[in-house]
């Protein structure tokens, strides 16, 4: 699999949102961009998707901006990168064939490993929060991310 650059720049942004989270204060696409050296006009873009997809929400305004829909701990690389590419899939090999009714010799074989390796990739983005990715931006450890969390 390979994280698309939207893919990238939408964890990055929502990165910088839950890094100064804070529901009363919203981030203004041009602060965002500034902060994350993401380009505006692809950000807002970006953020419209992640919007619809219900992780940000927007306030309107002088002081109007992007938030975090919902708490960090809850919002997972997995539902940021399926927001904005699609379904996490290592490929389109279609599924495997029942009853060993292979047309061509292995592909049965191989389309079940793709389908195995598909799901590990899934089940490990689903495995990183950004509440993780926060603690590992201000240097915490796997344990010192534990004792905050509690």
């Amino acid at each position: 699999m390979k994280v698309s650059t939207r893919g990238d720049y939408a964890s990055r942004a929502l990165l910088s949102l839950a890094l100064r989270r804070g529901p009363e204060k919203p981030t203004s696409v041009a602060e965002l961009s500034r902060r994350t050296g993401l380009p505006q006009p692809y950000l807002e873009q970006i953020l419209l998707t992640l919007k619809g997809a219900g992780l940000v929400t927007s306030r309107r305004g002088a002081c109007g901006g992007y938030v975090l829909s919902r708490d960090p701990a809850q919002i997972t690389l997995a539902q940021i990168i399926s927001a904005v590419d699609g379904p996490l899939t290592l490929g389109n090999f279609g599924a495997p064939h029942e009853n060993g009714a292979c047309e061509h010799e292995g592909q049965c074989v191989l389309r079940d490993v793709w389908a195995q390796v598909g799901n590990h990739m899934r089940e490990h983005l689903r495995s990183y929060t950004l509440a993780d990715m926060v603690a590992r931006a201000r240097g915490m450890t796997p344990d010192e991310q534990w004792v905050v969390g509690q």
